[in-house]
């Protein structure tokens, strides 16, 4: 399900990556302060808080409230960190992941903002805002969660562990299991997965949302592979970033594995930046996006050129 050149990248680096440990402590340490904020703030925000980056990093820095910003907009920061360190606590025990610890994520992340309906299956049918797909009726989450649950016990033990994180996340959100933060509990159950599995933490970020939504409705017509591809590409992400940062840097990089704009890219290879975008986006070529702008290597370029050539 994902595209093979994506998947053999994720492969390599995940093995670079395991051949690195232990990891520097420092470099952990500051990465994942550094992932804490980006994946609260990114969360948070394709749901529509509207708290910046530097605003979410002073709420859990100091706890402070930030001006003309809601009391639920801060309550989801705080929760939001403590449903991460619940999942971290999951990773380190090693648990079988079942329904239970799903509804234990949501309580996190409803409580104080909506305790009546935090870690509580729905009781009443929703539709989605824009969406075509329209969730189960209330009555039949509970067996659908129990499906769900055997699902990720048993056939999905088969699948590569980023396709079964993001299956696991699709399938969560067309059950809808409850009132509000679905997207939020779905991301911290991928995200547990991954972490369980060696993975780093994964942000989808807000500048895809579209995407980010294009690709789930894709998936609930039955074609699940772009969102698995999507989640495969920010899974990269995060490893290029725990590699850049934890691998020794004696030199500066040669010349090849140094990133660059795909505007500057195209000027040395027979693709324009159009459709070196397209590679990158669909994943056929390295690259990282950082804000809006997309980066690759020469390297990398070289290495989607020799996949074309005839064998």
């Amino acid at each position: 399900m994902l595209e093979q050149r994506l998947a053999t990248r994720l492969q390599t680096k995940k093995t670079q990556l395991d051949q690195l440990r232990p990891l520097p402590e420092g470099a952990v340490r500051r990465l994942q302060e550094q992932l804490l904020v980006e994946w609260i703030y990114n969360s948070n925000a394709i749901e529509g808080n509207t708290l910046t980056l530097r605003e979410t990093q002073l709420i859990l820095e100091t706890g402070l409230t930030v001006g003309g910003k809601s009391l639920r907009e801060h309550f989801e920061v705080i929760n939001h960190r403590d449903a991460i360190q619940y999942v971290e606590s999951l990773i380190e025990r090693n648990e079988a992941i079942s329904t239970f610890h799903i509804r234990q994520i949501h309580h996190l992340v409803l409580k104080e903002i909506d305790p009546e309906n935090a870690g509580q299956y729905r009781q009443l049918p929703v539709r989605i805002a824009g969406a075509t797909h329209q969730p189960p009726e209330a009555w039949a989450v509970t067996p659908l969660m129990n499906e769900w649950d055997a699902w990720l016990n048993g056939p999905a033990q088969q699948e590569d562990a980023i396709v079964r994180a993001a299956l696991a996340h699709h399938r969560l959100t067309v059950i809808h299991p409850f009132i509000d933060g679905n997207g939020r509990t779905a991301r911290l159950v991928m995200n547990l997965l991954l972490m369980r599995d060696g993975y780093p933490p994964t942000i989808i970020l807000r500048i895809n949302r579209r995407q980010y939504y294009r690709v789930l409705a894709a998936a609930d017509r039955g074609n699940p592979a772009p969102f698995v591809n999507f989640v495969g590409r920010a899974v990269e992400r995060s490893l290029t970033l725990y590699l850049d940062a934890c691998r020794p840097q004696s030199k500066a990089p040669a010349g090849e594995d140094s990133w660059l704009t795909l505007q500057e890219a195209a000027k040395a290879t027979p693709y324009s930046q159009e459709y070196l975008s397209l590679l990158a986006r669909t994943g056929r070529l390295e690259a990282i996006k950082r804000g809006r702008v997309w980066y690759t290597t020469p390297s990398a370029i070289a290495v989607y050129q020799a996949s074309l050539a005839p064998h």
